[in-house]
């Protein structure tokens, strides 16, 4: 049986500028765009997370919900540095390590290096190395899988370390609040409660065939998470082929300015994600999905990479601009960069905000 731990830095980028600036302790922080025009909120502090604030929120929002929010913009140079060091702390553990960002990642710790035999005190040590070398805190989950481990990473955080071992994944799994589960949006939480789906032991009593008509490719998935079924292998060389975002609305889009207000949310955390893996690529895609599920794709590709966060933002909207949006009403925008300097274009690797 593996032995997988989860690692998940807490509030990344605003704890490591807390750190750094003493007038940002204590405070409700952003790290993000300007509220003043259409910036996103990357990461929040505690502090302003207790506003309601929260990663991909409109910096403009944020700063309606917490009106003495303090912003700031990110440093990614600083935080691949932190994160390299995190990745050398693993390291001394074990060397199957499957980085998810900057601040997240699996390891398998079956057979660790040190000889120590439990995760528990691996996590442990890995915790406390972070706090005494970078004077940061991380939350940890430990499980027999990736899934489970993700998952109880986020049970107790901040600082947290949660561990469900074998004979326990399945009462905490069928306990779990259904919007707990990873994968599980916003926009499929509330179907799922209408269908009466509340936590892990509503959705259970569903068949595989019955979850699939309901929620279709993603029904699979959720047949197999709610029973923490998860042979995944912790992947060391993982690697994107493209990085992409997309959202699901509440209410359906009609008003081409506001989908451009959106899809400028969409490419700046595009955008963030290539800043911080150090590639731009020269494919942007568009992915619409109207009211009906019906859906289409666009794209477009330039002669050089595209290192400018307007660059992107431009291609997405000339590309919005050539689809006839007359009576139609969107649910869906989805915006990729591909097509990286040395690969092949790929199909689109999204970053899912909501499945439904």
């Amino acid at each position: 049986m593996r032995k997988i731990i989860h690692i998940d830095m807490d509030a990344f980028y605003a704890s490591v500028e807390q750190r750094d600036f003493p007038e940002f302790r204590g405070k409700a922080l952003a790290v993000g765009g300007s509220p003043s025009g259409r910036g996103v909120v990357a990461t929040a502090s505690y502090e302003a997370r207790k506003f309601g604030v929260k990663s991909a929120m409109s910096s403009r929002m944020a700063l309606q919900l917490c009106p003495h929010l303090l912003f700031t913009r990110p440093r990614f140079d600083v935080y691949k540095e932190v994160s390299n060091h995190i990745r050398s702390i693993f390291h001394r553990y074990t060397d199957l390590i499957e980085p998810l960002s900057l601040d997240e990642a699996y390891l398998d710790v079956t057979e660790d290096k040190l000889n120590i035999g439990s995760a528990i005190e691996i996590a442990r040590q890995i915790k406390q190395a972070i706090h005494d070398e970078l004077q940061l805190t991380a939350s940890a989950g430990v499980s027999v899988n990736k899934f489970v481990a993700k998952i109880a990473s986020d049970f107790q955080k901040p600082d947290g370390l949660t561990f469900i071992g074998p004979s326990k994944v399945t009462k905490f799994l069928e306990a779990l609040p259904i919007h707990k589960f990873f994968g599980v949006g916003k926009v499929t939480a509330k179907k799922m409660n209408q269908m009466g789906v509340h936590i892990g032991a509503d959705l259970k009593r569903f068949s595989d065939i019955e979850i699939q008509q309901h929620f279709g490719k993603s029904g699979k998935f959720f047949y197999q998470m709610v029973r923490g079924m998860d042979e995944r292998p912790v992947r060391p060389n993982r690697i994107s082929k493209s990085v992409g975002s997309e959202d699901t609305f509440e209410s359906d889009l009609t008003d081409p300015e506001l989908m451009k207000v959106e899809i400028a949310r969409l490419a700046e955390r595009v955008f963030a994600r290539l800043e911080r893996g150090e590639k731009f690529g020269k494919t942007v895609t568009l992915k619409i999905k109207y009211a009906d599920f019906s859906q289409i794709t666009r794209s477009k590709t330039g002669l050089i990479s595209l290192s400018k966060l307007h660059e992107i933002q431009d291609y997405a909207y000339e590309l919005l601009e050539k689809v006839d949006m007359q009576d139609k009403r969107v649910r869906l925008l989805g915006v990729t960069v591909s097509n990286f300097q040395g690969e092949q274009h790929d199909t689109p690797e999204y970053v899912q905000l909501s499945l439904f």
